[in-house]
């Protein structure tokens, strides 16, 4: 049988160690400390090591609404962010436009998204494309919570808010 452990690796030394025996650094990333990491799911939307945030600093029109980032706020290098939001029933996002992009996919309840002078129900995985400068909003008019993934730019402009009376706040 072959040496698991590799040439010239010796027992019991860090060398001969894969990473996967190594201490774990779990609860320790710092930015620029891009290394793999695993959140596991504990239920109800939740994941360990991922804490909710506020969905916006300023009130814009939204409410009933918390944000989970998955993947972009611990120094990793990717060019794409994965963050987790949950509308409460009868809650929303602002309605807003931005130049940059995104994927939303609902993986909890349903819900409903305007973009353009469009508006669609959300089911179970399905998927929307926001294009660039489109103006848009997710609500959530049922009795149950509304959780999507929503998938952007790493680098990203911020949001300018709109009001259906007033236009852009910000």
């Amino acid at each position: 049988m072959k040496n698991s452990r590799g040439p010239g690796r010796k027992k019991g030394s860090a060398a001969g160690k894969s990473f996967c025996d190594l201490p774990s650094r779990a609860g320790k990333k710092v930015p620029g400390d891009n290394r793999s990491a695993f959140y596991r799911h504990r239920g109800d939307m939740r994941w360990t090591g991922v804490i909710d945030e506020p969905y916006k600093t300023a009130a814009g029109g939204w409410a009933g609404i918390v944000r989970r980032v998955l993947v972009g706020n611990r120094g990793e290098s990717s060019r794409f962010h994965v963050r987790y939001f949950e509308i409460a029933p009868s809650g929303r996002s602002s309605l807003e436009w931005h130049r940059h992009e995104h994927v939303v996919i609902c993986i909890r309840g349903r819900g409903a998204v305007k973009f353009g002078r469009k508006k669609r129900i959300m089911d179970f995985m399905d998927t929307v494309y926001i294009a660039p400068g489109e103006v848009h909003q997710l609500v959530n008019p049922y009795d149950r919570p509304f959780g999507f993934l929503c998938i952007v730019n790493a680098r990203r402009d911020r949001p300018k808010v709109l009001s259906r009376k007033r236009g852009p706040e910000g």
